[in-house]
């Protein structure tokens, strides 16, 4: 008997690694808030009016978001219309109103919508795709998608307490979505993508090297996976961090790239740790 793995034995490993990696990605961010007193809750994170209970309110909301996709979908299909009526306020709704809950309520919250979420997409069978505010998703880019946005949020929370992370592989998940996402950061500001693609490699916290794109591709983007991943998040400025591009389309991309979807936002401004990142990368 072969030991190859079927194609739909291989599609449930990656789920339950995704999801393994989600998991241990919000218990580190719970790690950060868990313990925190009533007063830090409060303090402001770089995303201009967001506190850390904006940021884990975002987080529970989008969970249960997901949950609602993937466990009815004609509900969701209701909700994401409503959302869609209030493009640019939705997102800072739902954050408004869970950061108004008492800190212990909002913690519980987003730990059993994040536990039901896992149950749920754990559960899910092989094929199953989710509706979504975009295209339908997978279990896997459910996970993947909800691992980016845990990783995004919990950077500016670390940044509000003023402590710095130790970056782990699970980045991979966040690098992966930069890059596929490329063609959308030009579409998202009404711009035409190139038709080539890039050579993308990045060092892994781990020192492994991930590459995407054509080997002979001539326009190429290199550097430490973590400043790319906070580069594609928009958490840092391009200018703050050590990655280097070929070519001026992949340059120009440095200047737009997005992981995520929704309008782009003001990002980071320049100066914001360049020296540090440099040195560790």
């Amino acid at each position: 008997m072969s030991d190859v793995p079927t194609p739909a034995a291989a599609t449930a490993a990656t789920v339950v690694a995704v999801l393994d990696d989600l998991r241990d990605e919000s218990g580190e961010l719970d790690g950060l808030v868990g313990d925190l007193g009533e007063r830090s809750w409060a303090l402001g994170t770089p995303a201009p009016g967001w506190t850390i209970a904006h940021q884990v309110a975002h987080l529970a909301w989008t969970d249960r978001a997901a949950l609602l996709a993937a466990t009815d979908p004609d509900a969701f299909a209701a909700h994401a219309a409503d959302a869609m009526k209030k493009p640019d306020t939705f997102v800072d709704d739902g954050a408004r109103e869970g950061a108004a809950l008492p800190p212990a309520e909002l913690l519980a919250r987003w730990r059993a919508g994040r536990a039901e979420l896992q149950g749920v997409l754990r559960a899910a069978p092989a094929g199953a795709r989710f509706p979504w505010y975009g295209p339908p998703m997978s279990a896997a880019s459910v996970g993947t998608a909800r691992l980016m946005e845990t990783w995004a949020h919990a950077q500016d929370v670390a940044d509000a307490l003023g402590v710095r992370r130790v970056p782990t592989d699970r980045l991979r998940h966040v690098a992966r979505i930069g890059v596929r996402a490329r063609d959308y950061a030009y579409a998202v500001r009404g711009l035409s993508a190139p038709g080539e693609e890039f050579r993308v490699e990045l060092t892994a916290p781990s020192g492994a090297v991930w590459a995407y794109g054509p080997k002979d591709a001539v326009q190429r983007v290199t550097g430490p996976a973590l400043d790319f991943c906070l580069l594609a998040t928009r958490r840092a400025h391009r200018h703050d961090l050590a990655l280097h591009a070929e070519g001026p389309d992949a340059d120009r991309w440095l200047d737009i790239a997005q992981a995520f979807a929704g309008p782009p936002g003001r990002g980071r401004e320049a100066g914001g740790g360049a020296e540090e990142r440099v040195a560790r990368a």
